[in-house]
Formats: C-alpha cells, sequence, structure tokens
C-alpha cells in the first residue's frame, strides 16, 4: 500500500491512477492530518509526500512520522519544487528516502518508488546488535549504553546503525554520506565530522569504538585497544 498526499486534486489523481496501473495499491489524501489518522488502520509500504500542503507543511509532518516508533521506518518521497534546494537538503537530512522535484514524469515517480522499496527489503535479519556497552534494538530504533536509553538524532541513529552493521569496516566520509543522507545530499562531507562528533559524545565511554582512519573516513572497531 502506498500513500500519497498531494492537495492539487489533478496530480493526486494522477498520480494514484499511475500507481494503481503499476500494479501498486495505492490511497490519495489533500492534507497531512487525514492521512495521519489513517496510520492508524494500515501502516503502508511507503508514503509519496509533498512539501506544500495546507495546515501542516509535509516537512512537519515528516518530523512527526520519523518521530513515531511505529511509523518512523515508513519510507518517504517528498516532492518539492523544482527551485526549492533547501526543501530537498532540509528534507533528506530529516530522514527522507528520497524527492521528486515537481513537476516530475510518472515513470520516473514510479521508478523511485520501487527503487525505494528495494532499498527497503534489503534489512538485516538481526534485530538486535550488540557492541561491548552499546545495544542497538533496530525495530524500536532505539540505542542504550550500559543498558541506559540515550537521545539520538535520526541522522546519528543511522550513522550509527551503518558503522554498526560493517563492524571494522572503513568507510570514506563521501560513502557514510550517500550511505546515511542519500546520493542527492548537497552538503558538504564536514556534516559528518560533526555527527561523529556529537555520536561520540552520547556513547560516552564506548565513543572510542569508532575510529577515525586518517586521510579516509572512520571505522567502529569493536576492540578500540584503549584508544
Amino acid at each position: 500500500m502506498i500513500y500519497c498526499v498531494e492537495d492539487d486534486s489533478s496530480i493526486r489523481e494522477l498520480i494514484i491512477y499511475t500507481l494503481k496501473l503499476s500494479g501498486f495499491e495505492a490511497i490519495g489524501f489533500e492534507q497531512g492530518d487525514s492521512m495521519l489518522a489513517q496510520l492508524r488502520d494500515e501502516i503502508p509500504d511507503l508514503i509519496l509526500l509533498d512539501i506544500m500542503l495546507p495546515g501542516k507543511d509535509g516537512l512537519q509532518i515528516l518530523k512527526e512520522l520519523k518521530a513515531d516508533p511505529q511509523y518512523g521506518n515508513i519510507p518517504v518521497i517528498m516532492a518539492t519544487a523544482k527551485t526549492s534546494e533547501y526543501d530537498k537538503v532540509y528534507g533528506l537530512d530529516s530522514g527522507a528516502d528520497d524527492y521528486l522535484s515537481k513537476p516530475f514524469g510518472m515513470m520516473e515517480m514510479i521508478s523511485r518508488v520501487k527503487a525505494v522499496l528495494r532499498r527497503g527489503k534489503k534489512t538485516s535479519i538481526e534485530d538486535v546488535i550488540h557492541i561491548k556497552g552499546i545495544t542497538i534494538d533496530k525495530k524500536k530504533r532505539a540505542v542504550t549504553v550500559d543498558d541506559k536509553e540515550i537521545d539520538l538524532t535520526f541522522k546519528e541513529y543511522e550513522l550509527l546503525l551503518t558503522l554498526s552493521e560493517n563492524k571494522d569496516l572503513v568507510f570514506s566520509r563521501q560513502q557514510l554520506l550517500e550511505k546515511v543522507w542519500g546520493s542527492d545530499y548537497l552538503g558538504a562531507s564536514r556534516t559528518i565530522d560533526v555527527h561523529v562528533g556529537t555520536l561520540r559524545g552520547k556513547l560516552g565511554k564506548y565513543g572510542s569504538l569508532i575510529t577515525t582512519i586518517r586521510g579516509v573516513g572512520y571505522c567502529l572497531e569493536e576492540e578500540d585497544d584503549g584508544k
């Protein structure tokens, strides 16, 4: 099931028609609140979310979704104005999985929907990851340090999860940007350094497990050897 939140009825109807023609079940909503209410009855496989909406805008709705443990894992594709670079960057940084620039073609939309759904299926068999005193519960999107839950931002969590699922593998800053922020992210690699710094601080004595590989990037090593 795919939910489409779009206030322009002609665009919304075309999207729903194309999705159904492509074999998907789909429901359209004019406003975000009606879509959020529908989530109580059925959680979709993906949400197509326009940014410019009456009432709550798409970015506000995205923040609400990502803040809710029950809905935070639903893939979201944002629809943004072609010239709005800020909205694209902010949406991706807030947890959107992809974006479409208006006006977009229906075949491009279907291609992006399929790509995001494929990525969503590539989940690890392991739902809980233990590294030293760090526990990552992927279903709950919760992280504990020595049995005490810590508060991570969406990107801090994704960064920790990426490194933890690939222990001892060195990632360049660009690779981490693409994996955590998306291939279309327009920000600088300095973003990675800032997030690693705050993540290390929140992990406390285990922060040193995230090792800086000079001139390359970062790696999570289960044995920090006192570093």
